[in-house]
């Protein structure tokens, strides 16, 4: 099988952090946590607006915005603070995530998503979800 030479925008990236299945598989106990937290947030964001589409009469505007703002404001601090991580949110509703890694010189991706017990997947930094294969693989 001929590999593809390493483009810049799959080369590393100084100063990015990197996983290996070892660490992602470790940070998933916190990183679980706050895609759980991020699920049940958007959950909670996406009923407000339908609340706010659809009023009932009952419904008080203003108090349903200032809600759906707070549960917003919330929600962008659940994401940085798994960018802090370094891992990236893909999915709000699926809890999806992917762990930046390297692999025989370029950028690829560990993904997880919430339900999974350890990171068993990764897929190329263009080949997204569909693209996922084993993670036996990267050892080989």
């Amino acid at each position: 099988m001929a590999l593809e030479p390493v483009t810049a925008s799959h080369a590393p990236k100084r100063g990015k952090k990197y996983f290996t299945v070892a660490e992602a598989n470790r940070s998933l106990p916190y990183v679980g946590r706050v895609v759980g937290d991020i699920a049940d947030t958007y959950k909670q964001a996406m009923a407000l607006r339908e609340r706010i589409d659809h009023p009932q009469p009952e419904d008080a505007q203003d108090k349903l915005r200032d809600g759906y703002d707070r549960t917003m404001d919330r929600l962008n601090d659940l994401v940085d603070e798994l960018r802090q991580v370094g891992v990236e949110l893909k999915d709000f509703e699926k809890g999806l995530v992917d762990f930046p890694a390297v692999h025989e010189g370029r950028e690829v991706l560990l993904c997880w998503h919430q339900g999974e017990a350890k990171v068993t997947a990764w897929h190329e930094a263009d080949a997204g979800y569909s693209g996922r294969q084993d993670v036996a693989l990267l050892e080989s």
